[in-house]
Order: C-alpha cells, then sequence, then structure tokens
C-alpha cells in the first residue's frame, strides 16, 4: 500500500551515461537486423575501456538493452553523450564504425544513421569521416 513511500534505487549520473552509451551502440549493432556476439563483445569491452568497473557491466549493459528496445527516439541516448568530452565522443564514434565493419561492410541504414548522429553529437563531419576511414580500412 505504501510502495510510493519506498526509496527507489537511484542510477548515478555516471551510470546513466554509460546506459546510454551502450544503448546507442546496441542500436547500432541492430540497425543491420543481425545483433551478434561479436557486436555485443566489441560494446562490452568499450565500456571497460571507458571505465565502468566489471561488477557493473552486465546491470549496465542489460539496462541499456531494455532502453534501446522500449525506445524510438534516437535523442533519448544522445543527450548524456552530447555533453561528454570531445575524448569520450570519440571513443563512442570508433566502436559505432566497429559494429557497422564487423560484418565486413556498411549498408546506406547505418550510414545514415552516423550522419544523424554527427550532427546530434555535434561532431566535425571530417573527424567522423576519418575515423570511418581507418576503421574501414582496417577490416580490409
Amino acid at each position: 500500500m505504501f510502495d510510493i513511500f519506498k526509496k527507489k534505487e537511484t542510477v548515478s549520473s555516471n551510470d546513466d551515461k554509460f546506459i546510454k552509451s551502450a544503448a546507442l551502440m546496441i542500436h547500432a549493432a541492430k540497425i543491420d537486423e543481425n545483433y551478434s556476439e561479436k557486436e555485443k563483445t566489441i560494446i562490452k569491452r568499450t565500456l571497460i575501456e571507458l571505465g565502468l568497473k566489471e561488477d557493473k557491466l552486465e546491470k549496465i549493459y542489460n539496462e541499456a538493452e531494455t532502453i534501446e528496445q522500449n525506445s524510438n527516439q534516437l535523442l533519448d541516448f544522445t543527450k548524456e553523450i552530447k555533453n561528454s568530452n570531445e575524448e569520450f565522443k570519440i571513443k563512442i564514434i570508433e566502436t559505432l564504425w566497429n559494429i557497422i565493419y564487423s560484418d565486413g561492410s556498411s549498408d546506406i541504414y547505418e550510414s545514415n544513421f552516423m550522419r544523424r548522429l554527427t550532427g546530434l553529437l555535434y561532431l566535425d563531419k571530417r573527424i567522423v569521416g576519418d575515423i570511418k576511414e581507418r576503421i574501414k580500412n582496417k577490416i580490409k
């Protein structure tokens, strides 16, 4: 009866940043309708590289999957990332291109997604293009 007075578990702003970043990466992985274990590994590895503690990884990842599944707005994922430093944004972009090229190619939907994301994160198109080319050449 008095459930409304129970203290709810709060998510720290840093955790929220990881959740939204992971949700964005999961969204990118699902664009080509082939959400692979390789892509999941890339996402989890990136979260650890960005500073997420390993003991929180599965919880954060599961929350991100739920958020991504229940959202239809790219803006939901980008708000936290947009306010991050340039280094964090670049790491996210590198990871997204790694996810996209993990199957060896990029389709028009994935390319469109990255163009939209570049604008939403206020990143220079040339920087994002350079990252894309570097990742693309690495897989050849």
